[in-house]
């Protein structure tokens, strides 16, 4: 599977999934999405797959979603390509390896958050800004980032959406470890041959018996998220961020209450 924004390549073992739209930041596209679905779902039947890794081009892992292409291609209900995505996030039986270098908004954070092993560059940094833009979080975030870190500091990741940088993030628990930039690929590959060289079978068993105990929480957690999530999309607050986004200007939330 190959498909212009989204490169897929295996090699010994390893499927790595490349988001490459460095023009755009690396911002996702409906299409984008099914392109990353249809990758993880390979590499789950694959045999030969032992571990994939998501990564960016460019130094940028995603900017999240393509605006644009979001707002003129509003998911309706949970059956689109979002929603698929994530499905498959969680879903997915072997490990998932995610290589951040460079920004990670939204979504971007937000998947890293169902990884198994997230590694991230010094000049890595991480957003969550669904408040601003007049919507709410994502992902199963709602769920995992509080049981991660506690509500205040989740609160603070989700509400403000302030940018973080590697550092607070591998304090966090979001981020295995941070290595300088120019070692990052290589640490990399050096974490995907242990992973290969693992016994398959035992690893995923393994990998289910960690997941287990959140899995049917967070797949409810999930669903609300997506039905709030909806409700909002072309609310007024929503249409101000937008607007506010494309205008080049800060958004006036002043008049809402």
């Amino acid at each position: 599977m190959s498909q212009e924004h989204i490169i897929s390549h295996e090699e010994g073992g390893v499927l790595t999934l490349t988001i490459n739209r460095p023009a755009k930041k690396n911002a996702l596209t409906l299409a984008m999405y099914d392109a990353l679905t249809q990758g993880l779902n390979d590499g789950a039947e694959r045999g030969s797959v032992r571990v994939v890794v998501i990564k960016g081009v460019e130094g940028v892992f995603t900017s999240g979603n393509d605006l644009k292409d979001f707002s003129q291609n509003p998911p309706k209900g949970t059956d689109t390509p979002v929603f698929h995505f994530l499905k498959a996030l969680v879903d997915f039986p072997k490990p998932l390896v995610a290589a951040v270098d460079g920004v990670a908004v939204g979504i971007g954070t937000t998947l890293l958050l169902h990884c198994d092993f997230v590694y991230a560059s010094e000049r890595a940094r991480f957003a969550l800004p669904f408040g601003k833009l007049g919507l709410v979080p994502e992902g199963g975030s709602s769920y995992l980032l509080p049981l991660m870190m506690g509500q205040r500091k989740a609160a603070e990741l989700l509400l403000v959406g302030e940018a973080f940088g590697a550092v607070e993030a591998e304090r966090l628990g979001l981020v295995n470890t941070v290595y300088p930039t120019e070692e990052l690929e290589a640490q990399l590959n050096n974490k995907l041959k242990a992973i290969v060289a693992l016994p398959p079978e035992a690893t995923r068993l393994s990998k289910a018996l960690i997941k287990a105990p959140f899995k049917e929480e967070l797949e409810r957690v999930m669903m609300k998220e997506g039905e709030v999530f909806i409700g909002r999309l072309g609310s007024p607050e929503n249409m101000e961020a937008f607007t506010a986004f494309f205008e080049r200007r800060a958004p006036d939330f002043s008049r809402f209450s």
